[in-house]
């Protein structure tokens, strides 16, 4: 790397990474619009090694959406339905609980539950959902809700945000998800999300669960209608938070799908600019722990390559995903934590099971692949049956 960096325009922002100085706003952007992406790959690659050596990780999850009849119409979004439309759906906490107990079989460690913004469903449905699921298994973590439905849900107790992140903890929350970040700029995110939460109210939910002592994820939504210097604003807007919080574990570049989407983009996200994306992110965002390459946006095999542009993580076997394939995504349902280890290992990697908060649970040995075999066909059956 080092032979090639000396010869690169991006020398002086590589000699200040090496130096642990943090880059400049002006800095991200000139990495945004170049196109050497190697030596923007090799830079994000440096700091991923520094931060994780050469640890790859995974989790052993499921996604469960308990609806998708929302009140709001964001542009961008083909998972919302109304209640007039005939493919809306809503799950009982006993249909929730079902697919969790068949889940546990094959050994997830966490469940990640968002919906929409339903318009009748009480208070009390969510947190009873919340302690019937940690009722099943104690060691459960139960990361749930976007920024967004923690305003929702504020709002349909009649309660501060605050008092509503407490008994949402109080009855199982571990984890808020970061999804629902979008990009920040006011203007972009009026014309893709409009009636949507505000920037600032999407980091006061964030800011105010990390000052209860919790840890949440965030996210970027790239590749629609947004420049590259309102990306550059989102991540520092990130990394203030962080800043002052400390309570981000991971940024989650989340790629724009447009195939059955409404909101039209004359440029939609490539693989050169999904890896510039997270290559720019990791060396930006020096105060985050960790990248994670969402396979479901991004394509398993992308995914892999990205674990040498800064990204250290693949996400999780997710095992039924709507919202990103309602969009348009043709990544499948599901991988199984087979397909998870193999794909780390033939990236050079060592695999790592993580859990919730990135913390290892697992770290894999070469000899420990074939044992997992015996999963795949049970993890399977279990997407099917969902």
């Amino acid at each position: 790397m080092s032979s090639y960096i000396r010869r690169s325009e991006l020398r002086d922002i590589y000699d200040k990474v090496v130096a642990n100085e943090r880059i400049s706003d002006q800095d991200a952007l000139r990495l945004f619009e170049s196109r050497d992406l190697n030596g923007i790959g090799a830079i994000a690659d440096f700091v991923r090694a520094r931060k994780v050596g050469n640890k790859a990780s995974y989790i052993v999850n499921r996604y469960i959406n308990y609806s998708n009849y929302c009140i709001l119409s964001c542009q961008f979004c083909s998972f919302a339905r109304k209640k007039r439309d005939a493919d809306g759906f809503q799950l009982s906490v006993e249909d929730i609980v079902a697919k969790a107990r068949e889940a546990l079989k094959i050994g997830i460690t966490e469940l990640h539950i968002v919906g929409g913004l339903h318009p009748t469903l009480p208070f009390s449905y969510y947190t009873d959902m919340l302690k019937a699921l940690k009722a099943l298994d104690s060691r459960l973590q139960l990361k749930c809700f976007t920024a967004i439905e923690i305003l929702h849900l504020a709002w349909l107790a009649k309660k501060s945000v605050e008092q509503t992140l407490v008994e949402l903890r109080e009855a199982g929350l571990a984890s808020l998800t970061g999804g629902g970040a979008e990009i920040f700029q006011k203007e972009i995110r009026s014309r893709i999300a409009k009636g949507k939460e505000s920037a600032a109210e999407y980091l006061d939910v964030h800011r105010t669960w990390h000052k209860l002592g919790g840890q949440s994820t965030c996210t970027m939504l790239y590749g629609h209608v947004e420049s590259l210097s309102d990306r550059v604003d989102h991540l520092r807007q990130l990394r203030e938070l962080q800043d002052e919080t400390g309570g981000f574990v991971a940024l989650i570049p989340l790629a724009y799908q447009p195939a059955d989407n409404d909101l039209p983009v004359t440029k939609p996200p490539t693989g050169f600019d999904s890896l510039k994306t997270l290559a720019v992110s990791r060396i930006y965002l020096d105060n985050f722990p960790h990248l994670t390459a969402y396979w479901v946006g991004l394509g398993l095999k992308l995914s892999q390559v990205a674990l040498s542009f800064g990204a250290d993580d693949i996400h999780g076997t997710i095992i039924e995903e709507h919202i990103f394939h309602m969009a348009g995504a043709s990544s499948p349902q599901l991988q199984t934590e087979t397909d998870m280890v193999k794909a780390i290992r033939e990236a050079g990697r060592q695999p790592v099971q993580r859990g919730t908060f990135y913390e290892p649970l697992r770290v894999w040995p070469e000899a420990d692949l074939e044992a997992q075999e015996k999963k795949n066909a049970t993890c399977d059956d279990l997407a099917l049956a969902s």
